[in-house]
């Protein structure tokens, strides 16, 4: 791996365990100037459209739940003059944090979302049944409770980190 690209990951590491971090501990820790972290950081988040976010607790914010939401569409084409309307939808609900075509346990579509109660997700799925009716053939969900002891591990990209951490010193 190119040096400046791997300069590249060992700071965009650091930066997903966290983003706080200023460019002069980032420095430290790699033990390269901090000029040179500035300069790299910048064309990261150019190059690469770097957004710079927090994950909060979510059950103390007021949401219970993450639903991972399944759909098999009828056609596997989605009318092209149709997309306006299923960003627009996606845009507007602000609960999803993630939705994209995919293949897997029989269906083409995904979404991500999170809830503050099974009813708000059950309103939520009955919205996407009747605006997306006729192209939904079947919906199934995987709901994940905030307050279950049953988390194993936290969601954090501080853990994509380490294995992009990994990958460099390959």
């Amino acid at each position: 791996m190119r040096r400046d690209k791997l300069l590249g990951h060992r700071i965009l590491s650091e930066l997903m365990k966290n983003s706080k971090n200023s460019d002069r501990q980032i420095a430290k820790k790699l033990g390269v100037s901090q000029p040179t972290v500035t300069r790299r950081r910048a064309k990261l988040e150019k190059e690469l459209s770097l957004l710079y976010t927090t994950i909060p607790n979510w059950e103390k914010l007021g949401f219970r739940i993450i639903a991972f939401t399944l759909a098999k569409w009828k056609h596997r084409a989605f009318p092209k003059d149709r997309m306006a309307d299923a960003k627009a939808f996606i845009s507007k609900n602000p609960s999803i944090i993630f939705a994209s075509c995919g293949q897997g346990l029989n269906s083409d579509r995904i979404c991500i979302s999170f809830h503050g109660s099974y009813r708000e997700y059950q309103r939520f799925k009955q919205e996407i049944r009747q605006h997306w009716s006729e192209y939904v053939d079947s919906l199934d969900s995987f709901i994940v409770g905030f307050g279950a002891d049953e988390i194993l591990k936290q969601l954090s990209f501080s853990h994509l980190a380490e294995k992009l951490e990994k990958i460099t010193k390959d």
